[in-house]
């Protein structure tokens, strides 16, 4: 989305929908805000539920304090007009109460961003703001004092959050991904002490942060190209409704003729994606005008060393994730179906993504077709998009299960005769 062609009261309504149905917010809770080129503030409105807002409910305050609309705006209107007098550069605000967040609120903590390599880069500095009355002027000053001080996500205590961007889609972005961090953080610390990265590892990203390819002009698409860019960008938004990416994270690839392949695009919502903004890699090279995802080399390290595996996927779902962050090992012996399509489920070191592509992509052999990579991500590999899609969705469902059933009692995996019966009735290579 272009949020440049689009209107302040069809942003807020794209918004405060994906922000509702995914269960960040309640009927009544939350406000976002945008304010535009005349100085004009456009907010959701007050006393309306969030699940069946309309275009037509969101109010613009005009400079002068008029109102145009027909509610009245959000009774947290205070503190967005605090914020925008502290912080002219901001032009979005999102308040809002994900369960995850509100949890940290209420011990008066902030989600740890160190957990993962690109999350405390996507949220900055993170501050937290005093108690006050909802909807006062004190709570509003409290509030922007802190974003006074070039801070652009804050915590309330005992209520929530407050995240500011230069557009919609930025706050939305550190929203999002500091309410990740903190489901990510609560998950960890049923099973384990999260392990947090450390300037060493920061500095390995920094060093692979600039991705450096030729590019080719492409000159036709095939018909099969096209059906299977469609088929891509269907499975990427049912990932992301499930969770299993974020707007900016997870990463889809599938082999075309030879070692050639289709990857997801770097930075681009993946809500919002397109069979036209994926990226077509070939000889090595990548589709002009377009920018891949940053774990492309890994991508292409395993089409080249695995000619039985045709798409992959990496991704980062908190319940998989779990296990990523901290020192305890994932067993898909759990239930059959789980063993099948997961394996045996290697933990790989954070640099292996980065600084040994090939030797991890020589690990993905018929037997070990996904991995988890510490504080980083999972990587899976299938024959096709759906078995790819399917053993990422086995693998965080799992993963949840085996949080849950550790608040029940001990964790009981099928035993290995049992194991030798799997494999002999399902052909699994040992």
């Amino acid at each position: 989305m272009n949020q440049e062609f689009v209107h302040p009261a069809d942003q807020l309504l794209l918004f405060i929908n994906r922000i509702y149905n995914h269960g960040m917010t309640t009927t009544s809770g939350g406000n976002l805000s945008i304010r535009d080129q005349n100085g004009d503030i456009w907010i959701t409105p007050a006393g309306v539920d969030k699940g069946a807002l309309s275009r037509s409910d969101m109010v613009c305050v005009k400079e002068d304090g008029s109102v145009v609309g027909i509610h009245k705006p959000s009774s947290e209107f205070p503190f967005h007009r605090l914020i925008y007098q502290a912080r002219p550069d901001l032009k979005s605000i999102i308040h809002a109460h994900p369960p995850a967040l509100v949890s940290f609120s209420i011990v008066r903590r902030i989600p740890d961003t160190r957990l993962l390599p690109n999350e405390r880069q996507i949220c900055g500095e993170i501050g937290i703001a005093p108690y006050a009355l909802p909807g006062s002027e004190q709570l509003g000053e409290n509030i922007a004092a802190v974003f006074k001080q070039g801070i652009d996500t804050v915590m309330l205590e005992n209520h929530g959050v407050v995240v500011g961007g230069e557009d919609l889609f930025q706050a939305f972005r550190r929203f999002e991904t500091l309410d990740f961090c903190a489901r990510l953080e609560i998950e960890a610390r049923r099973i384990g002490k999260p392990v947090l990265l450390n300037d060493e590892d920061y500095e390995t990203v920094r060093n692979k942060s600039t991705l450096q390819m030729d590019t080719f002009i492409r000159d036709s698409c095939t018909s099969e190209e096209k059906e299977l860019r469609r088929d891509m960008c269907g499975l990427m938004k049912r990932a992301y409704k499930q969770g299993l990416f974020t707007s900016t994270q997870g990463t889809f690839s599938h082999r075309l003729q030879g070692n050639d392949f289709v990857i997801t695009p770097y930075g681009k919502d993946r809500n919002d994606l397109e069979p036209e903004d994926l990226v077509r890699i070939e000889n090595g090279k990548a589709e002009a005008g377009k920018q891949p995802s940053k774990s492309v080399f890994l991508h292409e390290a395993i089409y080249n060393t695995q000619p039985h595996v045709h798409s992959v996927i990496i991704a980062h779902p908190p319940n998989i994730m779990a296990f990523a962050v901290t020192d305890t090992a994932f067993d898909s012996r759990t239930i059959p179906e789980s063993y099948i399509l997961l394996r045996g489920t290697p933990k790989l070191p954070f640099h292996a993504v980065y600084n040994e592509p090939e030797r991890t992509a020589s690990l993905f052999k018929a037997n070990t077709p996904i991995a988890i990579v510490n504080n980083n991500c999972v990587i899976v590999a299938g024959q096709s998009l759906l078995n790819a899609f399917d053993r990422l969705e086995v693998a965080e469902y799992s993963a949840k299960s085996i949080l849950s059933a550790r608040t029940l009692g001990d964790v009981i995996h099928i035993d290995d005769e049992r194991i030798r019966e799997l494999e002999a009735a399902f052909h699994l290579e040992s």
